[in-house]
């Protein structure tokens, strides 16, 4: 494997122009993300080394053997010839070992930077959370499902911000529909930039789009410091199986070359995009995202990307998504393990559900999903909060529920403090056999911060539960989803900034008639 390297920062400097003005102006919002977490717990790899050799090794060969193809993308066809692969008309196949090597210049750990100047660190032992993405759906108690419109896409954004537990604001976060197609990620990229300031996620549904969403971008960090800093990514999903198209390719490109990052992410149901058994599953996940990669690379070398995976299973019955399966599982740690042997970050697990309410089977599903993800050793989780329906919906309440253990998880991946002061020796001799030690003086130090107090459950007694209404967690949830963004405060951006953002969408959608298709 080749050397590698870690992606350093630069600091803001201050300059004239737009570039300089936008540096100075546009980085005074106020960070309200808690510090991301910091893995204390090592990941879990239940596979011995053969098995995972095994499965590389089928890899390679699905590379070698089958290819992967590359539709409409003469320049990506090019690339990969230079690099040594065999190009057979739009189908590329490569040696055993040359996908591993193109991708060994990708960092194993970068960071990701938000307007107010926060820095995110994307793999190594940092975990970092994102809401929900791509439903064309939003539900709540109050309205039931809908389309999804650009006021929920705002709201979902201030949630994000508003919240510590997640520390990037996401991409698609819902598809607003009530915006033509072709002019959607306009508004999408303002709204991150203009009711937040956490890292997030532009356009990848045509390349122009993304161009669009990275100029945006310019605007606000300035052109020299993103040439040094990754502020922006792109959510790329290979057309599993085994194919990329034009559109995902482009937009790889565009975020590569501008040296911003993108989340590499077959998709892959099996008995649908691949074999129902989970070890082919898997070789082809990993020969899927290693192509994304190493085409990333062949772009421009060193630009951060993250190896991602969305692998679950389905109903054979019926052919519908399942998920937080068994299936789904091993899977997910089989993907860890092939990660860390890339030297990448890691994208997988999620709170995924194929219930349509934030029920039972909901939290089930999430939690086994998510679980499954942060013992693999996730540095990046898409869907931390949010997802329902198999994706099709964004759910208020259920956001608002899986916040509640993104929460939890911070004080979980903490893990233990082994010293004097946690083993509290102090406390056993000041209360002694037989005493209560809920007065002493140890429990008054560590009151506040020695367990994690849920927001949303109830732990009241049953009569005071039924003085309360009765409430369910969907009710506490949609109670406090509203006073979050009853509470929320917008962080200040530069007017100029401002006003050079809403001109240039002016612009843009003055350039092209509107498309709903």
């Amino acid at each position: 494997m080749g050397s590698r390297r870690k992606v350093e920062t630069a600091p803001v400097r201050r300059g004239g122009g737009r570039s300089g003005r936008a540096r100075r102006t546009a980085l005074a919002g106020r960070s309200r993300a808690a510090a991301p977490i910091k893995r204390s717990l090592p990941p879990y790899e239940p596979f011995s080394a053969e098995q995972i050799d095994a499965i590389e090794a089928h890899a390679d060969r699905l590379l070698d053997e089958i290819g992967v193809e590359f539709r409409g993308d003469e320049e990506a066809l090019e690339l990969f010839r230079g690099a040594g692969a065999r190009v057979d008309g739009e189908r590329v196949r490569f040696d055993p070992g040359l996908a591993t090597h193109l991708c060994a210049t990708a960092p194993s750990l970068f960071e990701m930077r938000g307007r107010d100047g926060g820095s995110v660190p994307i793999g190594g032992d940092n975990v970092v959370l994102l809401p929900a993405y791509g439903p064309p759906f939003v539900t709540d108690l109050d309205r039931g499902r809908r389309y999804a419109a650009l006021e929920d896409f705002e709201n979902i954004v201030k949630l994000t911000y508003a919240t510590p537990w997640l520390h990037h604001s996401g991409g698609t976060v819902c598809e607003p529909v009530d915006i033509p197609v072709n002019k959607r990620h306009l508004d999408m990229t303002y709204a991150h930039l203009r009711w937040s300031t956490k890292p997030f996620m532009g356009a990848v549904t045509a390349p122009d789009r993304a161009d669009d969403s990275i100029e945006m971008a310019r605007i606000v960090f300035g052109t020299d410091y993103m040439e040094s800093n990754c502020v922006i990514q792109g959510n790329i999903n290979v057309n599993s199986p085994l194919v990329w198209d034009e559109v995902m390719t482009g937009a790889l490109k565009a975020y590569a070359r501008a040296n911003q990052g993108c989340v590499i992410s077959p998709f892959i149901i099996g008995g649908a995009m691949g074999p129902v058994t989970i070890a082919g599953l898997v070789a082809q996940a990993h020969a899927e995202a290693m192509t994304g990669i190493a085409l990333s690379q062949l772009v421009r070398a060193g630009s951060p990307m993250v190896y991602g995976n969305f692998l679950t299973t389905m109903n054979l019955r019926s052919g519908a998504p399942t998920f937080g399966t068994a299936e789904s599982t091993l899977a997910t740690y089989a993907v860890g393990q092939l990660a860390r042997r890339l030297d990448m970050p890691l994208r997988c697990g999620a709170h995924y559900t194929a219930s349509k309410i934030a029920d039972g089977q909901a939290m089930q599903e999430s939690s086994d999903a998510m679980s499954s993800g942060i013992l693999a050793g996730t540095n990046y989780v898409i869907h931390a909060a949010g997802w329902l329906e198999g994706g099709l919906s964004f759910g208020y309440e259920k956001f608002a529920m899986d916040l509640d253990r993104c929460a939890m998880l911070h004080k979980q991946l903490g893990g233990l403090d082994v010293d004097d002061e946690h083993l509290a020796i102090d406390a056993y001799r000041e209360v002694g056999p037989g005493g209560n030690y809920l007065s002493s003086a140890h429990t008054m130090r560590h009151f506040a911060t020695a367990n994690h107090e849920s927001i949303l459950a109830d732990t009241n007694s049953f009569e005071q539960w039924t003085e309360d209404g009765c409430l369910d967690a969907q009710q506490r949830a949609n109670r406090l989803w509203k006073r979050m963004l009853a509470d929320y405060e917008p962080p200040p951006i530069d007017d100029a900034v401002n006003r050079e953002l809403l001109a240039f969408i002016e612009d843009r959608r003055a350039a092209m008639p509107d498309a709903w298709y």
